[in-house]
This record gives C-alpha cells, structure tokens and sequence, in this order.
C-alpha cells in the first residue's frame, strides 16, 4: 500500500510537471541549442586533461632520456600550452553561450508563466479571492514560480552538463585504465548520496525559513496597514513584543538552515579530497608496478575527478530543484485549474443602453449560505434613476453585483435591453457600468491616474470636470501637488469622504450607460450630500441611475425607489407614494429628518 500511494505521488508530480512542455515546445530552437552547445563546450574542456598528460609525459620522456633535444620538448610543450588556452578559451566561450539560451530560456519561461498566473488571478471570480489569502496569491506567482523556473533552466543545464561530462569523460578514463577509474569513482556516489540527503534537509528547513518570511511579512504590513488602530489603543509595545518574538523564532530558524549549508562545501570537498588521494596512490602504486606507463596518466585522472566532483554533486541538488519544482508546480496548478465561476459566453460585442430588469432573482452567497435575495422583481427603463433602501444585510449591494455579474443569480434572470446579462459579452457589460463600491479602493498613485484608471486616455479637462461633479475638486486643489498627489496605499492619505468622491470621479469619467452608486456618500457629512448629488443629477442625465443607501435623503428625487427587507422586496414607489404609506420608508424618513433639524438646532 506505501509503494502504491508512493508511485500515485510521483506520478501525480510529474503530471503537474507535464503542464511546462507547452513552454519547452515554444522554445524548443533554445532549448536544441543549447543542448548541441553543452556538448560542444563539455568536448572542449575534455581536451584539456589530455594534453596536460602528453605534456607532463614529454618532460618525463626527457627526464628518462628517451628525449634528448631539450629544443623539441620546449617546442611541444608550448604547443600544448597554446592549445590548452585555446581549448579553455572555446570551452568557456561555449558555457556562456550555453548560458545564455539555457538560462535565457527559463526566465523566458518565468515570464509567461507569471503573466499566464497573473492573468487567471484576473479572470477568476470573486469567491475564489474568498477562500484564498492574498499571501498565498502572492507565493505562487512569486516564490513557487521561481522554484518552477530552476528546473527548467539551471536543472536542465547541469543535468546536460553532468551526462555529458560523464560519457566523455568515463569513456576515456576506461579506455586509458579500467582499475584506476573503478577508484577514481569509488568515492562519488557517496558524495551524490550525501548531497542528496543534505539537500532535502536544507530544503526543508528553507520551507520553514519562507514561511516565518511571510509570517513576519504578513504581520508587519497588517501592523502598518492597521497603523491608526495600533496607536489609538496604544498597543505599541504589544505589537513590538510580538513582532521581536516573531523575528527570534525566524532567527533561529534562519541559523538552522545554515548550520546545514555550512556542511555542503566541507562534505564536497573532504570527497574530493579522498578521490584525489585514492588517485594519487592507486596509481602511484601502478606506476611504480609498471602498470601503467606515464606519471601523466595520474595528473590527467586528478583532473577528471576534479572535473566530475561538482557534476556528480549536482545530481542530489537538481533532484531537489526537481522535487521542490513539482511541488510548486502542483500548487500553481491548482490555481490554473480552477475554473472562473463568472465565464464569458460570447465574443460578440454589443452597445447596451441601459434598460433593467430583475425577474423572480433568488441568490444565495456560497461561502456564507447566507439567502440575500428572495424571488426579486423589479424594472427601471434606461435614462431612469432607481434606488434601493433598506437595513444592514438586506441584500441592497447584492443587486448591485449581480447587474456588474460579479455573482451569477441563482435562479430567475437578470435583463438589460431585455437580454439576460449572462448572453452579453463580460467586456461589453463592464464598460458600459460605472461602479462606486461602498468601501472606496485606491491605488497608491495619484489623485489624477486614480481617476483616469476607467479611461486613461482622459483630457486633464475631463479629469477636472469629473471630480467637480464629484466635488472634490476645491479638496484637490489645496494639495500641494493637486491632481499629481500621491495618495498612498489604498489611498491612506486621504480621509473616507473624499476617497468615496475620487471613486466617483472615477466612475463618471468612463461615461457608462448605467451608473450605480453603492452607499458611496456614507463617510460625507448631509450637506455635502446634497450638493453632491445635485451634481450627480446633471452628470447622470439620460443615464441608468442606481442608488444604493441607508439615507432616505440620498433617494428622494429617485424615480422609483425599492425598500428591501432580508433579501425581499417590502415597498415599491415615488418618495411621495411611499412617504404618504405607513411603512418602513415613512418611518426612517421621519427619523432621519427629525436628526436632521436635532443637528441644525
């Protein structure tokens, strides 16, 4: 059973490891190249023992007497030198090349399988962001792909290296003395096993290095991103002790792996160490027999154990690269493999123009199985404005992902121009929308990229028009840098009100057909509100309207506005139908507005 779930193991990595041919099939001229340049370049250095051996065998023959014109031997001596420089020279010049394909190769590789990464990250849906933490995202497309990319390059060029050298080499070794290379290898698959070993355990421990690297990582960019947190409940020092304690264990674990480093080169060269020596008096040994007959033959073997050493060291560290390169790979394709929930069906763009329509909408979260929406009916005509009003949790921001087709309904039909949003072209139905999230995201850029990411091809005209509607733009101004002020990550640097206003700056700018507004106005204060959407009733003209709050006053002047009640629709009409209707709407509207006159007096 061990040896069954063992082999279902290894194949199951090298399925994972399969998915890379694509890539190895793309660059196969680079990957042929440099090949036949590892072979050319392995032959070339292969000269070189050889010729050390005929040189030191010419000045024995002198030293014997069997050469007697000091002239000839000066001579062929410096023949071989010139033809080991330029064997060294060739040899050399042919690993850079060698090099450069192979290694080339694999950042070539590196590149499009980050990109393919990155792109599935975009492409799948927002559950999938749910169940995984961003920390994790971040390792596979870094970390795990930069373990994937030592097995296509470094572990193929080592792996040609080593096979190479071997073939050559050994053939030559047997064919001068079988003995004295059956001693010459005798030490070397000791050193490979004890690479081997010593490589999985530095492998280990470095897994757990990363993963306090991330754990350090992760709580120092929550401390700093919680920052205000940190010092309104002055838990400076907590968070110091927790962090130092973090950092000791890292430390420990970090001299733990080098503790296990600090043993590879020592290992690889007390072996050597016993090759060379096995050499040296195995055939001193048969020269002094007469068994073989030059002093060059022993130099030569030196210098191909020397030459086999780091080849032979390699297998164990390649058969990690390996290992480690199928476990990421596995983990990446686990990412690759999932399927979007959200998929687009059709390549066909169309020009929308904003009708809407909900019909008999049920829709229940998968993560939580919380039931948001119940059997929803409604229809707004394009032009029109619509707004929605209700509790905490009523399902109002649902509506709103459900017409951007971040969720797919569970059954019923969500329309726009009488055609279900899951036969329109993904592209086409987000262009067409612009959506002010409730929670108003910002990258770390300027105020003014910020507003052009939904049209960056803006006029610095329409970006000040836009963010007058919005009324942000006398904010803007005051800034010393204005429209180029960087606002720091997820716009830090600024306060919740006038993030929520460059958001929807940053919608109104794209133009769409429809316009949703996601309780954006909760963090401005009631009089701007109501200037604000003044603005937005001039800036929205002709265009579907969606209006999302918990402030009657912000849907008033809606044409038709939904009160929902735990995913149900409770009341439906005018501000003036609903205000004469006992009723929830009634009751909120009276609230607020007696709040409201509370405050001015």
């Amino acid at each position: 059973m061990y040896l069954r779930h063992v082999k279902v193991e290894s194949l199951e990595f090298m399925r994972a490891l399969q998915y890379l041919n694509k890539f190895f099939y793309k660059y196969k001229f680079r990957l042929i190249v440099g090949i036949l340049i590892t072979v050319v370049a392995k032959v070339f250095a292969l000269q070189i023992p050889q010729l050390i051996r005929e040189s030191l065998n010419i000045v024995e023959d002198y030293s014997n007497n069997r050469i007697t014109d000091l002239e000839i031997v000066k001579s062929q001596l410096i023949i071989n030198i010139l033809y080991i420089i330029g064997a060294a020279l060739i040899s050399g010049f042919f690993t850079f090349m060698m090099r450069q394909t192979l290694i080339v190769m694999s950042r070539l590789i590196e590149f499009d399988l980050k990109n393919e990464i990155f792109q599935q990250y975009e492409n799948l849906s927002l559950n999938f962001y749910k169940r995984n933490r961003t920390g994790d995202l971040m390792n596979r497309i870094s970390e795990d792909v930069g373990k994937v990319r030592m097995y296509v390059g470094p572990a193929i060029m080592y792996t040609m290296n080593m096979l190479v050298l071997f073939v050559v080499a050994i053939t030559k070794m047997i064919q001068i003395d079988t003995k004295l290379t059956f001693y010459t290898l005798l030490p070397l698959p000791i050193l490979s096993v004890s690479i081997y070993i010593l490589s999985g355990v530095i492998n280990k421990r470095s897994n757990v290095v990363q993963q306090y690297l991330s754990k350090l990582t992760a709580f120092a960019q929550e401390t700093f991103s919680g920052i205000n947190v940190v010092k309104a409940y002055s838990i400076e020092k907590f968070t110091s002790n927790s962090f130092e304690d973090l950092s000791n264990t890292s430390k420990d674990k970090n001299i733990s792996l080098y503790k296990a480093e600090a043993l590879f080169f020592p290992s690889m060269l007390l072996l050597i160490g016993i090759s060379n020596i096995l050499v040296i008096y195995v055939g001193g040994m048969q020269y002094i027999n007469g068994e073989i007959d030059n002093i060059g033959i022993i130099a030569e073997f030196i210098i191909y154990v020397n030459m086999l050493t780091w080849p032979v060291a390699v297998v164990g560290w390649v058969t990690s690269i390996v290992q480690q390169a199928e476990v990421s790979q596995k983990r990446i394709n686990d990412f690759l493999n999932e399927e979007p929930s959200i998929k687009n069906y059709t390549d066909v763009k169309s020009n929308l123009k904003g009708d809407l329509e909900f019909k008999n909408v049920s829709f229940t979260y998968e993560d939580t199985k919380i039931n948001a929406l119940k059997n929803l009916n409604f229809k707004i005509s394009r032009g029109k404005t619509l707004a929605i009003l209700g509790k905490t949790g009523s399902g109002k921001s649902t509506i709103a992902a459900l017409i951007a087709r971040i969720y797919d309904a569970d059954t019923g039909e969500v329309l726009i121009d009488q055609v279900p949003v899951k036969k329109i072209n993904l592209t086409s139905l987000r262009e067409s929308i612009g959506f002010v999230p409730q929670d108003a995201f910002l990258f770390s850029d300027t105020i003014k990229d910020n507003i052009k990411i939904g049209k960056e091809n803006a006029s610095d005209e329409e970006v000040e028009n836009a963010a007058k509607s919005a009324y942000i733009f006398n904010n803007i101004e005051k800034f010393n840098h204005k429209f180029d002020t960087l606002v720091g990550e997820r716009g830090v640097t600024l306060s919740g009100g006038q993030k929520q206003r460059i958001s929807i700056a940053r919608a109104l700018i794209t133009d769409p057909e429809i316009l949703i507004f996601d309780d954006c106005l909760s963090a401005v204060d009631t009089e701007t509100e109501e200037i604000i959407l003044k603005n937005l009733e001039k800036a929205t003209k002709g265009k579907t309207t969606i209006i999302i709050s918990h402030r009657a006053s912000s849907v008033k002047n809606a044409d038709q506005i939904l009160v929902l009640d735990e995913g149900k629709m409770i009341e439906s009409g005018t501000h003036d139908e609903l205000i004469n209707n006992s009723g929830y709407y009634q009751d909120i509207y009276n609230q607020q507005l007696e709040e409201k006159l509370t405050n001015r007096g």
